[in-house]
Formats: C-alpha cells, structure tokens, sequence
C-alpha cells in the first residue's frame, strides 16, 4: 500500500457522490454528525484494508434518495440498513451472487456501467455545475481547465489540484463559519423489529436490485477491468457490502455500498492502493470525532461546481469501461440499450438487467448486425 500524492488525489475521486449524500441525510433525517462521518470514514478504512484497492464505500444511493426526499426518519434508515445487509449475507451465503454473476452476461453489465455514467454525467452538469449561476459556471470552467491540463498527471495530480481550489474557495467564502473543535464520539443506536420491517419495505427492498447490479456485479467487472492480477469474486463483494450494514446501524452510520463509479473515480485521480481509501477515511474520522459541530455548515459551503467537474471525470471513467463490447455490433447494441434503461427508468438498473438478459438470450438484436 502506498501513501503518497497520488494516493492522496485519488483518495477524494469519489468526494462528488458521497458529500452530498452524506449531508442531505444528515439534515433530512437529523443524523448525528459525528455518527455519520466517523462511521463512513472508518467503513473506508476497514475497506482499504482489507482489499488494498481504492475500493470505495458509498452511501446507498437509492435509500440515500428516498431518505431526502421523503425525509425519512433516522430510526427507520437504520433499520432499512440492517435489512440491507441481512438480505445481501443470505445471497452471498447461499452462492445466488456467484449465480447471478455467471447468468448475467458481460454486455449486461457494461450497459450497467455506462447508466450510472449517464446518470452521474447528469447530476454532475445538471446539479453542481449549473447549480450556482453564473459564478458556478467560472468556477466549473477553471476545474474543468485544471483537470484537463492535469488529468494523468503523476507529479500534478488533477484530483489534488481540484481539492485544493475547492478549499481555497471555502476559506475565502468562509465568513462567519466558525470551526468547532470538540471531541465527540459516535452514539449508540438500537434499531428495533417495527423500524427493521419499515426500512426493509420502504428502503431495502428497493435499493438491492441496484447494488447486485452496481456495487456487486459491476464493481467486481471493473476491480478485473483495472486490476486484472487482482481475482475478486462477487461474494467476497456481497460479504463486505453486508457485514457494514449490519454494522453501521448501531454506530449510528448511513447505509453503505461499494461502487463501479467510485472505483472508477479514485482510480481517475491517481488511486492505486488501499492507501487512498485510507486517506480518505481517515479525512472523515477527523472531521467526526473532532469537527462534527461544524462539518455540516463547510459541507455546505463546498463548492458544488467543482464537485460536478470530479464527478463528471468519474462518469466518463466509467462509461469508457464500454469499449472492449464495441467491436461486436450486437453487444455493443445491448450495451447502449441496457444503458439507457437502467439510466432512464424507475427502478432502472433491474429492468435494464432483466430485458438485457432476456435479449441476449433470444439474440433479438442479431438483426442490427445484418
């Protein structure tokens, strides 16, 4: 494992998706911040450990968006983490992830990839960038300039460079933000049968579709995609992705997940050890035990844009994973088609893995090749 600035840029690849995340639970739920960032931080660094890869660990995107919108409550995310995490030990348990993943074949899951590509192109041009008006597109046009001139970058790492303009930024905008040092420890929480039974049909059983086909079968393909010496099989994935999310409730955490995307991001900005999903975690745990007061006022004030511009070379990090199914016309074909679904519909990921499999399989898209 390394530790140095590479490790360092790529450990905040991934910062676009998990900020803001991270804080529109805690403020929709009224989570405590120290639970919630000491938690993520120490998943990450259990995480680097153990599989000495910039394996990322997100928040669950699906619940993330139902716990937002519909302000669900803390009790009840935590139960549907629990219900998470139990369901996913059974399917690793009982080998249905290692059959799932022979059955699904590979055009599948890239058209898996490139959706959440599409989708995280989306949020990053649509949300962050043209979020702030005016100013945010001058400051999305100075990122993007920066991660181009660096992308690739050894020396001058884009990840790095993008991360210190965004901190720039908040300490010049930092009027009347007052850091608050205290030491606070993670608290204790107790999910009970009655939140486990509504997290499970409100929150879990809507989000497991989407992390077999993204944080399991996708994030294996991309581990063998940029790591092809490394031999992950998607039960050690799914064995992970579980023990967190039975661990997290109790210390008061958000539900969490690998990631394509996320492997992807971190692997874009330099990562190439567990050492940059240490660094990152470690961020977090600081912020947590120590900051917690204040860190959801500077999540806040961290510049949207300049997230956008990171998430946005995440999402093409992943949807170039597309390339090795373009020399066959009908792969390709099932590619973009599973694509556009799982990036397009509700519940998308689960209807693009279904008709995809159901298309490949009957070969109705042989005709495209004539």
């Amino acid at each position: 494992m390394k530790f140095d600035r590479n490790e360092l840029a790529g450990a905040f690849g991934d910062i676009g998706t998990d900020f803001p995340l991270l804080v529109g639970m805690i403020l929709a739920a009224g989570l405590d911040e120290a639970s919630v960032l000491t938690t993520f931080g120490l998943m990450q660094i259990l995480t680097g450990i153990i599989y000495k890869l910039p394996m990322p660990v997100q928040p669950l995107k699906a619940m993330a968006t139902i716990v937002i919108v519909q302000k669900v409550p803390a009790a009840v995310l935590y139960g549907g983490g629990l219900a998470a995490g139990f369901l996913m030990l059974l399917l690793a348990t009982f080998g249905l992830t290692e059959f799932i993943s022979k059955v699904i074949p590979k055009p599948v899951i890239r058209g898996i990839q490139l959706g959440l590509g599409l989708q995280l192109s989306q949020l990053a041009l649509k949300e962050y960038v043209a979020g702030n008006g005016t100013s945010g597109y001058v400051l999305a046009i100075v990122g993007f300039a920066i991660a181009l001139i660096s992308i690739g970058s050894r020396r001058l790492p884009a990840g790095l460079l993008l991360f210190s303009l965004a901190i720039i930024y908040c300490l010049v905008f930092a009027q009347g933000l007052e850091p608050r040092f205290g030491f606070t420890l993670p608290q204790m929480q107790i999910p009970t049968l009655d939140t486990v039974f509504v997290g499970l049909t409100l929150l879990a059983l809507p989000q497991i579709p989407l992390s077999l086909a993204n944080s399991i079968l996708a994030t294996r393909q991309a581990v063998e995609d940029l790591f092809p010496d490394r031999k992950l099989t998607v039960r050690q994935i799914a064995l992970t992705y579980s023990l967190m999310n039975l661990a997290t409730p109790f210390l008061g955490g958000v539900p969490v997940c690998h990631g394509c995307g996320g492997l992807a991001g971190h692997y874009a900005f330099g990562a190439r050890t567990g050492g940059s999903v240490i660094i990152y975690g470690t961020f977090f745990v600081i912020f947590g035990l120590f900051f917690a007061e204040g860190s959801a006022a500077f999540f806040k004030l961290f510049p949207l844009p300049i997230l956008g511009i990171m998430l946005l070379f995440e999402s093409l990090s992943l949807m170039l994973l597309v390339r090795d199914c373009t020399d066959k016309t009908t792969d390709f074909a099932l590619v973009l088609l599973v694509g556009l679904l799982a990036a397009s519909l509700p519940y998308g990921y689960l209807v693009g893995m279904a008709v995809g499999y159901i298309v490949y399989k009957t070969g109705t898209l042989q005709n495209l090749a004539k």
